[in-house]
């Protein structure tokens, strides 16, 4: 399926507008004429209607609101086009409900492993891990894996312990925890590196379906009002794919990318084996994305001491800050921006001195950028002491509003009230002078830009709950939520120049809304629909 309802305008003019431009605007402006891509004129509709070309085509926006456009700062692009093609367990609401999903997706289904991906434990009653018993109630002659939401456990049955070998007896992975009962046998939970032991034998998609997902994870983000999605963690091979999408004209969205590392594919980069533009202008490859811990919800978060809820264990760390100093180094001095994932306040501290170093190590002089822009991805637990330094160090904080709507029904047990002040901090660390940009996490959250706006603005659920651990004090304005679903990821991306505010001579990308989401009372912003996505000044969806 290729993206919906594009035109191709060599020239247009936008106009009827209620517009949020991001930055001054003219008085009264509500037209936008839009020429090679680009900003050209904004102002009130009269002027433009004089400023537009003859033959630019005008579209009446009929007084909807037009933002700059929603640029994702953090999904996994493969993994939504995955959860489109997939068996898909966002929303169980049970252990019972798995069960019966699974099922189905046995009977419906002759492939000989059934994965899937998508629970999450901690909204059901009782708020317990799933086990391979639940798992072989259901399916015994086939392995099973089904991933928890958040991609860092994963639930097995005993046919796929068998198959991977893992027993009583097999010690924890570098990285990575079986879960046991109180005997010593594997509970088939599985957290971070020990999911891999079962999921290296899951046959790999094809090259079609590799593509296929790709191609629907652009289509759906662009249908959500997404102009730019920025990639966290990605393969050289999945680059080549892309290019080869790109070419084909299967591709409208603009995608900035970050390599996984450490390992090969990230010293093809650091090498100059993967250029920056690898295929035009829309897609551009310019960091390195590394892991320091695990999550939240699966007790992975490395936290500075135990968890509240299991005090036994205080996190894992997923790589020696050793490991990836040297790594850092280097980056500095080719220009490579560096995002590491940190949830907890032991690896966000971590990742912080491992910056701290590099910086003192390759000294601006040395450096091919001098402000490198590196980030934290994440940043969601964070010790007091540890807000300042993201401005201090120019440290951005990648973070994702909606995971605190998400978490914070399991957080104060995980953290305890003290731990809580400095969670998904996002006023303190603006208050601090940080950037923080906003992104979702897709697939482990929706990935729809209205969604984590209200998160921001809001911090309430869904349906408008929150106590006092929520910490509504954390929530920000309607402006700066904006600015961090606009301005903010474009400046991480090193784009504010080009994108993130509607000014004339920066590229046409914005998002079209059915009501003016600055406004409208917080229980209605939900209901917000997005009329149209422009990129380039290409009409990539219009809503009919």
């Amino acid at each position: 399926m290729t993206l919906l309802a594009v035109a191709a305008l060599e020239a247009a003019l936008f106009f009827n507008a209620n517009l949020h431009a991001g930055a001054d605007a003219p008085q009264g402006a509500d037209a936008i004429v839009v020429q090679d891509g680009r900003i050209r004129y904004i102002g009130p509709t009269a002027k433009a209607q004089r400023r537009a070309p003859k033959d630019a085509r005008r579209i009446d926006l009929r007084g909807a609101t037009v933002v700059p456009g929603f640029s994702d700062a953090h999904a996994h692009l493969a993994g939504i086009g995955f959860r489109e093609l997939e068996f898909d367990l966002e929303g169980t609401t049970g252990l019972a409900d798995l069960q019966r999903r699974l099922a189905a997706r046995a009977a419906s289904s002759r492939a000989p492993w059934i994965t899937g991906r998508g629970w999450i434990e901690s909204r059901w009653q009782p708020a317990e891990f799933p086990t391979r018993a639940a798992l072989d109630a259901v399916v015994k002659d086939r392995p099973v894996l089904l991933m928890r939401a958040d991609g860092h456990a994963a639930v097995a049955n005993s046919r796929a312990l068998e198959l991977a070998g893992i027993d009583a007896k097999t010690p924890d992975p570098e990285g990575g925890r079986i879960l046991r009962d109180a005997q010593g046998a594997p509970t088939g939970m599985l957290v971070d590196g020990a999911a891999a032991l079962v999921g290296k034998l899951v046959p790999p998609p094809t090259e079609a379906e590799e593509l296929r997902a790709l191609e629907l994870g652009a289509a759906r983000s662009v249908r959500l009002g997404w102009t730019q999605l920025q990639i966290a963690g990605n393969t050289r091979a999945e680059v080549e794919r892309l290019c080869s999408l790109y070419r084909e004209g299967r591709i409208q969205l603009r995608l900035y990318d970050a390599v996984g590392g450490p390992g090969e594919d990230a010293q093809a980069l650091l090498d100059g084996k993967i250029v920056r533009h690898p295929c035009g202008d829309r897609y551009t490859v310019r960091g390195i994305k590394l892991y320091m811990d695990g999550a939240l919800g699966s007790r992975g978060a490395a936290l500075l001491a135990p968890y509240s809820d299991a005090p036994t264990g205080a996190g894992l760390l997923l790589n020696a800050p050793e490991q990836l100093f040297p790594v850092l180094t280097q980056a500095l001095r080719q220009g490579i921006q560096v995002e590491t994932h940190a949830i907890g306040d032991r690896a966000n501290r971590l990742v912080l001195d491992l910056y701290a170093r590099a910086f003192a190590a390759v000294p601006p002089a040395a450096r091919a950028i001098a402000q490198p822009r590196w980030r934290i991805e994440h940043a969601q637990v964070l010790d007091p002491a540890d807000l300042p330094r993201f401005a201090a160090l120019g440290v951005i904080a990648s973070m994702q509003p909606s995971h605190a709507i998400s978490d914070l029904y399991f957080a104060p047990a995980r953290l305890g009230p003290d731990r809580l002040k400095g969670a998904y901090a996002w006023q303190s660390l603006l208050a601090s002078g940080a950037v923080v940009a906003a992104g979702t996490d897709a697939p482990v959250e929706r990935g729809d830009p209205i969604q984590e706006f209200y998160a921001a603005a809001v911090r309430r659920s869904l349906d408008g709950f929150a106590d006092e651990n929520w910490h509504r004090e954390e929530r920000v304005s309607r402006v700066a939520a904006l600015r961090m679903l606009t301005w903010a990821p474009a400046y991480a991306a090193f784009e504010e120049q080009d994108r993130g505010t509607l000014e004339v001579g920066k590229l046409a990308d914005f998002t079209v809304l059915s009501q003016d989401i600055m406004k409208v009372p917080d229980e209605q912003i939900l209901a917000t629909r997005i009329v149209m996505t422009v990129i380039g000044g290409e009409v990539a969806f219009r809503n009919p």
